[in-house]
């Protein structure tokens, strides 16, 4: 009897420990969403709820190394029409969260490239935000 209220006792807290996990993951994931959508729609108000103002995106365009701030990047990305969403392909590989850091490795299939992007997020005034992208880009043969 005392071992199965000893079992019992380990489970409930398993139980709330994987809850927990799983809701911080999914407002990881509702993040990195905001930040696919935001792109496809051109949409600023959901690219802002993704990053940080202060983010920082850092990678090679051909062979040329930028670091670019977040305002010029989410400024030229919010402009023109919505991209057509059968075209791209957009999905989240894998994250990996201690406390409040986390980090996601993501791959996005574009016409005539893949992007494949590392993001960093930091829990910020209880909300989960892009603080860091540092990608990667191949031409692709469509």
């Amino acid at each position: 009897m005392k071992a199965n209220l000893i079992l019992f006792i380990i489970s409930i807290f398993a139980v709330q420990a994987f809850a927990q996990t799983t809701s911080e993951e999914q407002e990881i994931t509702k993040t990195i969403n905001l930040y696919f959508d935001g792109m496809m729609e051109r949409n600023r108000t959901k690219l802002d709820q993704a990053f940080d103002p202060a983010a920082r995106l850092i990678g090679y365009r051909g062979e040329n190394f930028t670091v670019t701030p977040y305002e010029d990047w989410a400024s030229g990305t919010a402009k023109g029409e919505p991209r057509n969403s059968d075209l791209f392909t957009n999905k989240i590989l894998e994250i990996e969260r201690k406390g409040y850091t986390a980090i996601a490795k993501t791959e996005l299939f574009w016409p005539g490239i893949y992007y494949f992007d590392y993001l960093t997020l930091i829990k910020i005034d209880g909300q989960w935000k892009i603080v860091h992208k540092t990608w990667y880009e191949e031409k692709r043969e469509d």
